[in-house]
């Protein structure tokens, strides 16, 4: 039987694998997308099909990233659909100033990521270790880095610069911006729905478990919220996003934290479920009636509202603003919450249009188009990868 030729795209995470099987022909159908959650203690794999039905549902018996990234190997070999894999695109977070576009690894670039780990933590190392594993399985099978920091080497060096000792800045502590996959497929569907003012003065946000907000003037990154980590910016799920540094020399000094604490409480004890002490979960909090989970959400509207409105500076203006990711595509009441407080920059919301999730939710008459989409930054990475079997 012929063989379908194939590029699975990967997004290693601490506590899960997330992938997509995409045919290998230049519309890059998708052919099934899935997940393996819990994998270093009770392993849940999941797969879909492109019509998002669910056709795999199993426990495995063993755990680690080995195993895992086995068991997905092993269902593609046993697939009835005969899938000849061409190469793998990985999602990693940071290229540091060293990689500004999707690049073929290598040694040599394997250990260049493996040294900005210092700049992104808690990700860097399990972006890496996908690497390796599939680099064990299949020594001789392209792989491909696409960098989520790159999508923002388009901005100005001002933009970059933090106001700390020139040394510091030149030893490469600047903003490098993440989400960055996401916002260039975003850029890219733009013209499908703004036309002419797809090269204007667009707001994306990114709003889902992770949160920052990008400033887009013909399709370009201009300044973005996140900066040298992926804590700045943005109230999200469980990090504070911006915060006054102050507080953190008061707890490591006032409070004694140590920096495994403060690390702690800072990416995994704050944000929507720091102050709601509750849930991290935007589709939860939404249900409860509780002050404390009412003011989580109206703290994350109001946060985005204000940083939204710091970016209008950088582009000096505003034509659209788009919505996107998880509670960006799917909270109506978010996105509600957030263009009522930028009313002042002339945006009208449709309500109904809003409730019923439809791309354009503004008026026919607001001056300022407000919109939500649906990203893909799965499609963005077979993209990239398909690109380097084609050369």
């Amino acid at each position: 039987m012929m063989q379908k030729e194939a590029i699975l795209v990967i997004n290693t995470g601490s506590s899960s694998i997330k992938f997509s099987l995409f045919s290998c022909e230049e519309n890059l159908h998708l052919l099934h997308r899935g997940e393996i959650k819990s994998i270093l203690d009770a392993p849940q794999f999941s797969i879909f099909n492109h019509k998002n039905d669910l056709i795999l549902a199993k426990k495995l018996n063993t755990s680690g990233y080995a195993s895992t990234f086995k068991a997905l190997f092993e269902w593609l070999n046993a697939s009835s659909e005969h899938f000849s894999l061409q190469a793998v695109g990985h999602r990693v977070v940071h290229g540091g100033k060293i990689f500004f576009a999707p690049t073929l690894i290598n040694h040599d670039v394997l250990d260049a990521i493996t040294k900005l780990i210092p700049l992104a933590p808690l990700h860097q190392p399990y972006n890496i270790e996908g690497i390796k594993i599939v680099t064990d399985l299949y020594p001789n099978l392209k792989q491909i880095a696409c960098f989520d920091t790159a999508f923002h080497t388009t901005q100005d060096r001002l933009a970059k610069l933090f106001a700390i000792p020139r040394e510091l800045t030149d030893e490469g502590i600047i903003r490098y911006g993440f989400h960055g996959l996401s916002y260039e497929y975003i850029a890219s569907v733009l013209p499908d729905y703004l036309r002419e003012k797809a090269k204007g003065r667009v707001i994306v946000a990114h709003l889902g478990n992770g949160t920052s907000a990008c400033a887009l003037f013909d399709q370009r990154s201009v300044a973005t919220t996140m900066g040298f980590t992926a804590l700045d910016g943005l109230m999200m799920g469980t990090r504070c996003g911006n915060i006054d540094p102050g507080i953190l020399l008061f707890l490591l000094q006032g409070k004694r934290m140590t920096l495994e604490e403060l690390t702690k409480m800072l990416y995994h004890q704050s944000g929507l479920l720091g102050v709601s002490s509750i849930s991290s979960d935007m589709r939860e909090l939404e249900s409860y009636s509780d002050k404390k989970s009412i003011e989580a959400v109206d703290l994350f509207c109001y946060r985005a509202a204000r940083e939204i409105s710091s970016l209008c500076s950088a582009i000096q203006g505003c034509d659209a603003i788009v919505f996107t990711a998880g509670i960006g595509e799917n909270s109506a009441l978010v996105r509600k919450k957030i263009c009522t407080q930028l009313e002042w920059l002339g945006i009208t919301l449709d309500d109904k249009a809003n409730q019923n999730k439809e791309i354009i939710i503004s008026s026919h008459d607001s001056k300022v188009i407000a919109c939500a989409i649906p990203t893909n930054e799965e499609y963005m990475l077979a993209k990239h990868t398909y690109a380097f079997i084609t050369i």
